[in-house]
């Protein structure tokens, strides 16, 4: 038992993981006050689970008592392209990296489960596990600074100094007690290039959040119509958005993803909005199969290109929206409208001398 921890390492990196490091359940006693003042805000929005759960998010011991250990891992999905490239092509679209191929849920649990197995495995049936990776009341972020996977830089996201900010976090709580790691410091600075990149001023300072102004929850967790101010500010982002990960300098240490299905399909690294805004029901859940974009539905996905079609500021494109006006879906149609009076007043400035 003397080198569990050693070579428990080894196998989390032999399955694929780059980052591996130990840590108590209780070592997060910061976010009971953070989280609370989050809520108390309302800065999650319409997530409502994240207050329906948060006795449990809170404080990681009343989510499973007898959990001794933590096991915190990371996996690199840095892009092999500059994911903010597409941002200048109006016509296309933007979608987050890590949506641009597989769901990173099924691929990181797999590999979590995979490693939880071993260590039964080695350690005796006594042993008891339980992996979660972004679907349960996880205080994920928190307990990988806590470990030692990184820091929470001031967009709240984790950093390493390994990986910079393109990884994955899952976790393995178990029974076993471990040897822990130490936290990792903050090595932030005074660098606000992910603050001051913001399209929609989504932080209010320095390390929180406004769920209700970020673009990567109005495109993906936000139901109904999105505010017409916010809508203007989204550009070309039709699911997620990278731009606070992206300018990070800590990236320069980032290694490329070894797992290749994280890097892009061809079809999804800058997809035609005129192309997209076709999909119906079926098409889009052939085209999007094994895809986290799967999840948001046909008509939020198609919410969100029609925005990105009223922001392109290309009048040509007013032919792929104008069909949405008689759609069924009273959000598509409000979006349909919304592109096409933006493309109306793009071709009328475009007239004038």
């Amino acid at each position: 038992m003397d080198d569990i921890k050693s070579r428990l390492i080894a196998h989390a990196q032999a399955e694929g993981f780059d980052l591996a490091r130990i840590c108590r359940p209780g070592d997060v006693p910061q976010v009971p006050a953070r989280l609370s003042e989050f809520l108390d805000k309302g800065r999650h929005g319409q997530m409502g689970w994240l207050a329906e759960r948060s006795h449990w998010r809170a404080d990681p011991t009343a989510l499973w008592p007898e959990a001794r250990s933590v096991i915190m891992l990371g996996e690199s999905y840095t892009p092999e392209h500059d994911p903010l490239e597409v941002l200048e092509r109006p016509a296309l679209g933007a979608i987050s990296v890590y949506a641009q191929n597989k769901d990173y849920h099924d691929l990181v649990k797999k590999r979590l489960k995979r490693v939880a197995r071993w260590l039964i495995a080695e350690t005796g049936q006594d042993t008891e596990v339980k992996v979660f990776v972004d679907t349960a009341p996880v205080p994920e972020k928190p307990l990988g600074e806590a470990a030692g996977l990184g820091w929470q830089g001031k967009h709240t996201n984790l950093v390493s100094r390994d990986l910079g900010s393109w990884f994955f976090i899952g976790s393995i709580f178990t029974t076993l007690e471990i040897e822990t790691d130490t936290g990792e410091s903050d090595h932030c600075g005074s660098c606000r290039a992910c603050l001051d990149i913001c399209p929609t001023a989504a932080f209010p300072a320095p390390y929180q959040l406004d769920a209700r102004r970020c673009i990567s929850y109005l495109t993906i967790e936000h139901h109904g119509p999105v505010d017409p101010d916010l809508r203007a500010l989204m550009g070309n982002r039709i699911y997620g958005c990278d731009d606070c990960l992206a300018v990070c300098p800590w990236n320069k240490f980032a290694q490329e993803a070894r797992e290749t299905r994280y890097h892009a399909r061809d079809d999804l690294r800058a997809p035609p909005l005129a192309e997209l805004a076709q999909l119906d029901d079926a098409a889009f859940r052939t085209k999007f199969s094994g895809s986290p974009i799967k999840r948001i539905g046909r008509n939020r996905f198609l919410r969100n290109v029609l925005y990105a079609i009223g922001n392109s500021g290309q009048p040509d494109l007013a032919e792929a929206a104008r069909p949405h006006v008689n759609d069924p879906d009273e959000t598509v149609v409000d979006a349909a409208r919304w592109a096409l009076e933006r493309l109306q007043d793009a071709a009328k400035g475009m007239e004038q001398p």
